[in-house]
């Protein structure tokens, strides 16, 4: 049975601990948490940002694009896959939580859209995650402008530090799956009415030890394969491959 069959065999299990449709339109709010109550928490890097977005009637805003929808899908194939304990829904924490330090795996999405710009405070708390052995993955960001601010933001954020391509004998690609095939994950968005605004990359920015700090996907939807797990229309292909980096990512984080 494929990743992306038992991501949508399970979700109607979890989708009831998320409220159901009765509180679709409810945006996501930071919310740090001191004591993680699992093994591994789903944490979305929470910034400051307007304007909302979404699907199937969300309208969330930018930094939880996807939500709830991608944890409710991509959490349970984590427990399934792996021996981890996994909590059921992902925390929401902004750079200056003091609670940033519990979780070893932040998500950030749509830096662009979303006009992410840290604070000084922002900047100097973020550094000090990833050089404490934090690991930030970076998402469905595209074209030449988002890639602009992801650049500036991590310039300021670990300066000197060069953005590199991922090789392919990288340990990220092969500490569970063996991901030698790099397909491009669409977002859903990008199946009809827009198109793709390149061609997919998978980039990182590593520590004087060659522990990778910073994943990051460049025209990449991979939160969106994970949300659109149990569309007819969506590629099972496509989203078993992004459940497949994503566990991946998931173990490299809690393992160096």
């Amino acid at each position: 049975m494929s990743i992306a069959i038992v991501g949508a065999l399970i979700a109607s299990t979890v989708y009831g601990q998320f409220g159901g449709r009765g509180g679709r339109f409810r945006q996501a709010q930071p919310n740090p948490v001191s004591l993680p109550e699992a093994e591994f928490h789903m944490a979305r890097l929470a910034y400051n940002t307007r304007g909302c977005a979404g699907s199937r009637g969300f309208c969330n805003t930018w930094w939880a694009i996807d939500y709830p929808y991608a944890e409710i899908h991509f959490l349970p194939a984590v427990t399934r896959m792996t021996r981890i304990e996994t909590s059921e829904d992902s925390a929401h924490v902004q750079a200056f939580d003091d609670s940033i330090f519990d979780y070893p795996w932040l998500f950030v999405q749509q830096i662009g859209q979303g006009n992410w710009n840290p604070s000084i405070e922002e900047t100097e708390r973020l550094r000090e995650y990833l050089l404490r052995g934090g690991f930030l993955v970076v998402d469905d960001f595209h074209g030449e402008y988002d890639w602009s601010v992801l650049q500036a933001v991590m310039a300021n954020v670990l300066p000197g530090r060069a953005i590199v391509d991922i090789p392919e004998n990288d340990m990220l690609l092969r500490i569970l799956f063996e991901l030698d095939e790099r397909t491009q994950i669409p977002g859903e968005r990008h199946l009809g009415w827009q198109r793709m605004e390149g061609p997919p990359h998978w980039r990182g920015i590593y520590d004087d030890h060659g522990r990778l700090m910073v994943a990051i996907n460049h025209n990449i939807d991979m939160g969106d394969a994970w949300e659109h797990a149990d569309d007819a229309h969506y590629p099972a292909p496509m989203t078993a491959t992004a459940y497949r980096f994503g566990i991946n990512y998931v173990i490299y984080a809690m393992t160096h």
